[in-house]
């Protein structure tokens, strides 16, 4: 029964957004009575709220002032978010002077009852003019803002600004400790209210942070169990805990290995509180974790030491689809296991993250609804859920919107088994009336964090977008020209008035690029969705591949090679028959033949038969995965990855070949004269691709050339050929003649020794080492005839840059990703990290403690992070690279590799602190980090060390000062630019890729130059009066000669 209700909550996962909301709307609806009732208890709370106004929180007040719809409220998110933790003077005072100058501050002046507000309001525009002043001409910027203020050395607007930030952190913190939150909670608790404490702290990196939280978390649990003076469970005072905090890999990836780990903590705990008689409830995160915290739940709810105690609860988020059924499986899990559960309804604080993600991932759909009102409709049907249940549920509704409370206190009735529960610092005047004026009267809980002001960071920016955002109920309940009449409307009638239930403002994954279809992504931290494709991907791979070279569309016989997988060399992958130099000639020969009538189709022939071949590859996913993973070592992610940018190459160069190569342009000119651009292709062009992205990039060249007109050659990577095969034949499945694309595996020098020298090849194009580049540049350059373009993509000694002023969790996951993900072997990988001084040692131990969370292992096991390196020559040379750096540097961290590598070619992933990148002569391609510490006044110099590589290919930057993201973006010669994210996974159309300098020649692909460069451009200019006079000019009305 468990497992077919857990089969239910996975149905619901993209759910069809209408249907659904139609279905709640219906569970949710109350009768005319009910209804009339709503509104007025829900006017009164208006009303009375707004006739209070002072005596609401500071924070109510504060976020009307500096809502997130104003450009001051976004930036003191930004000072909150990052001013307390960057620990040297100078970058915090040029996070003020960027964030502060410039803004409106006296716009908010006097505006609000709070001095709380006003007295920010004030000190917010005095600092914003003396920074102002510090900026004006004459002045030496930051230098003489320092001058100006300063005080025996000491800015005053900095301390003013820390300060500042303390107190605003304040009104969200209970406590720095938990011994001060319950001091400052008691004379409340007295005043009846409840609470549950939160100890700050959000994802661990590293398991010293998780084993640091548990420690918190049980302290927080024994304080709160002795503060409960024996009083009934869902009367006492709780603990929330959040898994995340608990171990550093709580993911469905590592759940072999996490679950037990989280299971035996999360017991402890509850143990404790049970002995206590406290409750402790398990928050809930992001909606890829939905399923490993309720087979969690699962576990600790049938534990025998936790038999008749009623402590246990969850939360569960209203704007998630699947919500309504996980009620239902806590329900019969309640049953099953004979307990009442606490069960915290809330609407849900990820939302941005999952609508962008779903987007990203190219997701069937979204995992939450797209629309606030339709998470108000959820919200109200599972709450109606809820109290049809208390048999087995003590519900608790946290929310601060007084027509969702009126609404809820309406559907109980007279059973007064429930709560409320609001965030510490915000719905004060709402809920003084809710538990003690007399329209309600139910007991509210406080959700209170406790920390210091520097870990308020994530925690601080959810409640900010939660709360914050213009259409949220806090904001409008305090502006008062929002008629009271919209602020309560029923959410149920207002989705009953909508065209439309999703959101038409935002694109659904598949048209994310509007009229070109989104490459199909897969959820594989789903277990349904997972396992099945597995399966599939095993069954493929029980039939060996057999490539052979294709000219002409025929197979061609040749030598034949059996081809291994990187991860295991004993495993047989399948053969290929390498290319005879004669076939090279005759594929040459058909081409050039053949190339003119492909170019005369014309584009939007073209671009159909591009559109056909993208969907034949998603047809066919399972076998091209499992060659990606077999042959070429890759992850299940990173596969499915190469595939989606596969099939995005073709729907976007079948775009641009629909929109320049489908017939002259008219260009401007005189009257009587008839001017034309038109592209076409050059002629045939080689197509020379890497392993590392044997699909992806293999796909976009041949696409670029077939798209341009031209005719293409495709020569995959002597490593990998069996998937390039597999592609090619999928392309001629969807059209494209055999004479116009042939394919020729084999040994590169030979294949380029004949290929090369012939003058009907008119150009390259080439992704892999400057070493082979150079070499095709002479070899065509040297041969007589027409001067031959080549495109090429080389390699980078890419480096991510991190200021003080940077979440060093994020850079540290960012980095970890850009350096060791598909075991370092992406042009776009992370090779250097260049740390501030000021926080070096901290970012470097969680360097090391963020890679020894790594999985090392076979990429068909859906637990592996980092697999092997394609071949054993790479292997020898990343290993006499980290020898040198043992003995030139100090080693961060190296990860151990397990006896199950040992027939593989694996490299242990691994950091070296370098005191320069002097010691960095050439691409070190492969899992191979190298951290060098700089001085934050000495950035330019950094900028000066990465240019001075001779490489441009990608750059990593992680800061919060705007105008040091711009002076990295106006001084760095990179390519692609990576702004507070990992440097990783281009997408096409969106971020076209390419380097300049020792990285490429340019144009980038997958961006919208980059077919131009396999064309020639014709111009025809027509003088059309020189067969009898300008009839048109003649004819026009009012014309000179009437």
């Amino acid at each position: 029964m468990e497992q077919q209700s857990r089969s239910a909550i996975a149905d619901r996962l993209f759910a069809d957004e209408t249907t659904l909301v139609q279905t709640l709307a219906r569970e949710a609806q109350l009768s005319p009575a009910q209804r009339a009732e709503v509104e007025r208890i829900a006017r009164t709370l208006v009303a009375n709220v707004r006739a209070n106004r002072r005596a609401q929180g500071s924070i109510d007040s504060f976020m009307q002032q500096f809502s997130l719809s104003s450009e001051e409220g976004v930036v003191l998110m930004c000072l909150a978010e990052s001013l307390l933790r960057i620990p040297d003077a100078d970058t915090a005072d040029k996070l003020i002077a960027d964030k502060i100058g410039e803004k409106d501050w006296e716009a908010h002046l006097g505006q609000s009852d709070s001095l709380f507000v006003n007295a920010s309001a004030w000190g917010l525009m005095l600092t914003g003019r003396l920074v102002e002043l510090g900026k004006s001409p004459g002045a030496r910027g930051l230098a003489s803002l320092k001058k100006l203020v300063s005080r025996s050395g000491e800015p005053i607007i900095r301390t003013a600004m820390r300060q500042a930030m303390r107190i605003m952190g304040k009104q969200f913190v209970l406590g720095r400790t938990i011994k001060e939150a319950l001091e400052t909670a008691e004379p409340l608790a007295k005043d009846g209210w409840r609470f549950s404490f939160d100890m700050l702290g959000e994802s661990a990196m590293t398991e010293p942070d998780a084993e640091r939280y548990q420690t918190s978390y049980m302290k927080a649990v024994e304080a709160v169990g002795a503060s409960s003076r024996g009083a009934d469970i869902f009367a006492a005072p709780s603990v929330s805990v959040k898994l995340s905090a608990l171990h550093p890999r709580y993911e469905e990836k590592t759940k072999a290995r996490c679950l037990p780990t989280l299971y035996a903590r999360i017991l402890d705990l509850a143990v404790a509180a049970k002995k206590r008689n406290i409750g402790l409830t398990i928050d809930a995160e992001e909606a890829a974790r939905l399923d490993i915290s309720l087979e969690l739940f699962g576990q600790l709810a049938a534990a025998p030491e936790l038999k008749g105690w009623n402590g246990l609860g969850l939360a569960v988020q209203a704007y998630g689809r699947r919500a309504r059924p996980a009620l239902e499986w806590l329900a019969s899990l309640a049953h099953k296991t004979g307990r009442v559960l606490p069960v915290r309804l809330v609407k849900g604080a990820y939302w941005d993250t999952e609508i962008k993600r779903a987007q990203e991932f190219g997701l069937e759909s979204f995992p939450v609804f797209t629309r606030k009102v339709s998470t108000d409709v959820s919200y109200l049907a599972c709450a109606r859920y809820m109290l049809s249940r208390r048999d087995v549920f003590f519900p608790q509704f946290a929310t601060h919107n007084a027509q969702t409370v009126a609404s809820i206190a309406v559907m109980a009735g007279d059973d007064k088994r429930f709560e409320f529960q609001r965030l510490h610092g915000m719905g004060h005047s709402l809920y003084d009336q809710v538990v003690k004026g007399g329209l309600i009267n139910q007991p509210c809980r406080i959700y209170a964090p406790v920390g210091s002001h520097e870990d308020l960071l994530a925690y601080l920016v959810r409640r900010l977008l939660e709360n914050g955002a213009n259409t949220s109920f806090v904001n409008r309940l305090a502006d008062d020209d929002a008629p009271i009449a919209d602020i309560i409307a029923d959410p149920v009638e207002e989705v009953a008035k909508l065209p439309a239930v999703p959101h038409p403002r935002i694109a659904p994954p598949a048209r994310l690029f509007g009229a070109r279809e989104n490459s199909a992504g897969l959820p594989t931290w789903h277990n349904p969705v997972r396992e099945p494709l597995l399966a599939e991907i095993k069954s493929a791979l029980k039939q060996e591949t057999a490539a052979a070279p294709l000219v002409n569309g025929k197979a061609v016989a040749g030598a034949v090679r059996p081809v291994t997988s990187p991860h295991d060399r004993s495993v047989r992958v399948g053969q290929v028959s390498e290319t005879d130099p004669r076939d090279v000639m005759a594929a040459l020969t058909a081409s050039t033949r053949a190339q003119h009538a492909w170019d005369k189709s014309g584009g939007a022939s073209r671009a159909r038969i591009l559109e056909k071949a993208a969907d034949l590859y998603e047809k066919n996913r399972a076998k091209l995965l499992g060659l990606l993973i077999r042959e070429a070592g890759k992850s299940l992610d990173n596969a499915l990855a190469d595939l989606r940018e596969a099939v995005d190459f073709l729907r976007y160069y079948a775009e641009r070949a629909r929109a320049d190569f489908n017939g002259p342009v008219a260009m401007p000119g005189p009257t009587g004269e008839r001017n034309e651009l038109s592209l076409h292709g050059r002629g045939v062009f080689a197509c020379i691709a890497p392993w590392n992205f044997p699909l992806a990039i293999f796909t976009g060249q041949v696409a670029a050339a077939l798209a341009s007109g031209n005719a293409a050659i495709a020569k995959p990577a002597e490593q990998t050929p069996l998937v390039a095969f597999e592609a090619v034949k999928l392309l001629h499945a969807a059209g494209v003649p055999g004479d116009i694309l042939h394919f020729l595996p084999g040994d590169g020098a030979a294949i380029g020794k004949v290929l090369l020298t012939e003058r009907q090849l008119t150009g390259v194009a080439f992704t892999g080492s400057n070493e082979t580049a150079g070499i095709i540049a002479r070899a065509l350059a040297a041969r007589p005839g027409p001067i031959a373009t080549l495109i090429a993509e080389t390699g980078g000694m890419n480096a991510m840059i991190m200021d003080s002023s940077a979440l060093p969790e994020q850079a540290v996951r960012d980095v970890v990703a850009s350096a060791f993900d598909s075991a370092g072997q992406r042009c776009s990988a992370a090779r250097i990290l260049f740390v501030q001084d000021d926080v070096a040692g901290k970012v470097i131990n969680m360097l090391a403690g963020a890679m020894a969370e790594l999985n090392v292992g076979d990429p068909l096991d859906y637990v592996t992070d980092v697999g092997p390196v394609i071949d054993d020559e790479a292997r020898q040379k990343l290993e006499a690279h980290k020898a040198r750096m043992a003995r030139e540097g100090k080693r961060i961290f190296e990860c151990p590799l397990d006896a199950a590598t040992k027939n593989g070619t694996f490299v242990a992933p691994a950091a070296y602190e370098l005191s320069s990148i002097a010691p960095l002569t050439e691409e070190v391609f492969g899992p191979v980090l190298h951290v060098v510490r700089y001085d934050g006044k000495r950035l330019d110099k950094v900028i000066d060390a990465v240019n001075n590589t001779g490489y441009g290919l990608t750059l990593g930057l992680h800061t919060r000062i705007e105008d040091v993201i711009e002076q990295v973006r106006a001084t760095a010669r990179v390519g692609n630019l990576y702004v507070n994210r990992n440097q990783i996974g281009a997408v096409v159309g969106a971020q076209p890729f390419g380097g300049e300098g020792l990285s490429g020649t340019g144009p980038k692909a997958g961006g919208p130059h980059y077919l131009n460069r396999f064309a020639v451009e014709r111009v025809m200019s027509w003088d059309t009066t020189a067969s009898g006079g300008n009839a048109a000019l003649m004819s026009m009305e009012g014309n000179a000669g009437e």
